[in-house]
């Protein structure tokens, strides 16, 4: 498997964090019961670089978002641990606090644009909102911000379209719309939780420039959640990988997927096909845990090829070397094998 991705040479300076998730836990809360889902979660979003979460489904990559923009499902709730955005502590933010902060702080694009769109309402109209709310612009001041959103993003003919609803827009421009909308109060955070699935390739191409393009030039903060790590190499330059709702292995993309550190990590990698043996992809076995009975231990041992007796026995603690971050007892032997794999 071969990514490839052009990145900035230089990180940004520490003072450059815009969000960050300090030791996170969330659970669902069931009477007195609460079955954790994400389990001790740190992250940091600085300010003109992409930050991918990545993991299969039921990872707790979802709810970690969603807990950096104060829009956890019911049932759901931050149970220890901090979520900070611009230097502020949301933990006690009131209900009015967070919808002041959502839109100009922090902004979220979803996944199915349909579910974001009001279908009764033109994609246009839903736009200038935010600048009728928010900024108290007149009617018309509101629509000419939205139209000329609209052209930015790649809406085309965004004028006469202003008045379409959403089922009169394709599926790429309905996420350009959403994308649009995400963008319209200027965040300094940006949410993005796989904004391409459902679009095919193409599109989904033209939308990753777009957000590349747009998270560049308003120096955005990012999160990108995803599952798809070719869709993760264009455009992140970190990537931290969850797995059982906690972060089994961080650092900078380039360095990860070179010199995977975790077996998940690894199997990942291993499991994107490659067109140069035709495709083949080797997955990875097992199925992730159950929350509410997780194995003991180390919670991947169950599907590990690495896996031995302390692995069973001891949850390893995320290491930090450096900007490298892993949490494994064979982290050196995991290495290892990728550097000493033959090239497929």
């Amino acid at each position: 498997m071969t990514v490839s991705a052009v990145h900035p040479a230089q990180p940004p300076a520490p003072g450059d964090v815009a969000a960050e998730l300090r030791d996170v836990h969330i659970g669902f809360r069931s009477g007195r019961d609460v079955t954790p889902v994400v389990r001790g979660v740190g992250l940091r979003l600085r300010r003109g670089r992409v930050l991918a979460l990545v993991g299969e489904s039921g990872s707790g990559k979802s709810l970690t978002s969603l807990a950096l923009i104060g829009l956890l499902p019911p049932g759901a709730e931050v149970t220890s641990g901090s979520v900070v955005l611009d230097g502020a502590d949301t933990g006690g933010f009131s209900a009015r606090r967070w919808r002041e902060a959502r839109g100009d702080r922090v902004a979220m694009i979803f996944q199915d644009p349909m579910a974001a769109l009001n279908p009764g309402f033109a994609v246009g109209r839903q736009i200038a909102e935010p600048f009728r709310r928010r900024l108290r612009l007149r009617r018309r001041e509101a629509r000419e911000r939205a139209v000329a959103l609209m052209r930015e993003v790649g809406i085309a003919d965004a004028e006469s379209r202003y008045g379409d609803h959403p089922h009169e827009f394709s599926g790429g421009m309905r996420q350009r719309a959403v994308i649009a909308m995400a963008l319209a109060l200027g965040p300094s955070v940006l949410l993005a939780d796989e904004p391409t699935t459902a679009l095919d390739v193409t599109v989904q191409a033209q939308i990753l420039r777009l957000l590349a393009r747009r998270q560049q030039e308003a120096d955005l903060a990012t999160l990108l959640v995803s599952h798809d790590l070719g869709v993760v190499a264009r455009v992140a330059q970190d990537v931290a990988v969850m797995y059982a709702g906690r972060i089994v292995e961080r650092g900078p993309l380039d360095d990860v997927y070179t010199r995977p550190s975790h077996p998940y990590t690894l199997g990942l990698l291993e499991a994107m096909p490659d067109a140069r043996d035709g495709g083949r992809l080797k997955p990875i076995k097992g199925v992730p845990p159950d929350p509410r009975r997780p194995p003991g231990g180390c919670a991947f041992h169950p599907r590990c090829p690495f896996a031995t007796d302390v692995c069973r026995d001891e949850d390893p603690p995320l290491a930090e070397d450096g900007d490298r971050a892993v949490a494994c007892h064979h982290a050196d032997e995991v290495t290892a094998s990728r550097e000493t794999e033959e090239p497929r």
